[in-house]
């Protein structure tokens, strides 16, 4: 079946609602045999979708199998920009190297590169990020703002907030951000964020915002070392939930948030993120290059710097490090 025939079936069932369609309706809207449509609803229930048929009623499509492509992310997906253009790959060795090569050979904004698994994720400080194959989402996203290289750091606070509010819409967990690009669930980590930059002195060429979020992994699906400080979506809600609803809500979440930062700066972004950050007004610890901090995390200033005075009164602006949280 070719992709544009699956796309056309898998939507014309989608939209009757779960209602039943007959085969010579689903022949008429794709303009082939009722010999052909029922071929084709065979190929559709071996790529996991799951299909009844009743005589003389027609088909009707129970449930959709939840492995990522661009065709089941474009379908229901409610942005203008984001999501509109779709690269899939089962998988690869990390999202972010695609997409630094698709936007250097003009990928239009809003690419964003998906993959099934990735053999070589990573995180910040070229962490290494373990990616469960089709347990999570891999995911980045390629914009091209008109900015000067300096604003690119709050990118990755208005992705996370993209990404809290798309968790809260789909599961209804109340997961918090931890300065700067990490999003956790009870003290432990649900998604990390990457923000990689290409451009001149004076602006921004383009960004590549890597997003890699556990989704429906169990356990047993989490190396040792990580069992103790990672979570899913799947473990804290209890059921398996819709990457694709998840991916949606992210993309429109940030088309939103991308917009507002675009007209009116990141001041009401600001606000929103620290509704949701961990460790605002507590003792934290922060680890840089130079040394320790340890303090009260004050919040962060209009450029997303982390702000923390320390014991003696002194504030401190952190530009770069990792947070801990004293117990």
């Amino acid at each position: 079946m070719s992709s544009s025939v699956k796309k056309q079936l898998y939507e014309a069932l989608a939209n009757a609602d779960g209602k039943y369609l007959s085969g010579q309706a689903l022949a008429d809207i794709i303009g082939c045999s009722r010999t052909a449509i029922w071929k084709h609803i065979e190929e559709l229930r071996k790529s996991g979708f799951e299909l009844e048929a009743v005589r003389k009623k027609g088909y009707r499509l129970i449930s959709k199998p939840d492995h990522l492509s661009g065709h089941e992310i474009l379908f229901g997906l409610e942005t203008k920009t984001m999501g509109r253009n779709v690269l899939y790959y089962d998988s690869v060795e990390s999202t972010q190297m695609i997409s630094h090569k698709a936007a250097r050979e003009g990928a239009p904004e809003g690419t964003i590169v998906i993959a099934g698994e990735q053999t070589a994720g990573k995180g910040r400080m070229t962490r290494p990020w373990h990616s469960t194959k089709q347990k999570g989402i891999w995911m980045s996203m390629i914009i091209r703002p008109k900015l000067p290289p300096q604003k690119a750091p709050q990118f990755t606070l208005i992705s996370a907030i993209a990404c809290v509010r798309a968790i809260e819409e789909v599961t209804g967990l109340e997961p918090n951000i931890k300065w700067p690009n990490d999003i956790l669930y009870k003290g432990k980590k649900l998604t990390g964020i990457l923000t990689e930059l290409q451009g001149e002195a004076d602006k921004v060429n383009f960004l590549v915002i890597g997003i890699g979020m556990n989704v429906n992994q169990r356990e047993e699906d989490f190396p040792d070392e990580v069992k103790k400080i990672a979570t899913s979506l799947e473990f804290e809600s209890g059921h398996t939930v819709s990457k694709t609803k998840v991916i949606q809500k992210i993309l429109l979440y940030f088309e939103k948030y991308y917009e507002l930062y675009m007209e009116q700066g990141f001041a009401p972004l600001k606000i929103l993120w620290e509704s949701y950050a961990a460790g605002i007004g507590k003792t934290i610890i922060a680890r840089t290059i130079t040394g320790e901090i340890s303090g009260i995390a004050l919040g962060i200033t209009e450029e997303g710097i982390l702000k923390v005075e320390d014991e003696k009164g002194k504030i401190h602006y952190i530009y770069s490090a990792d947070i801990e949280f004293p117990s």
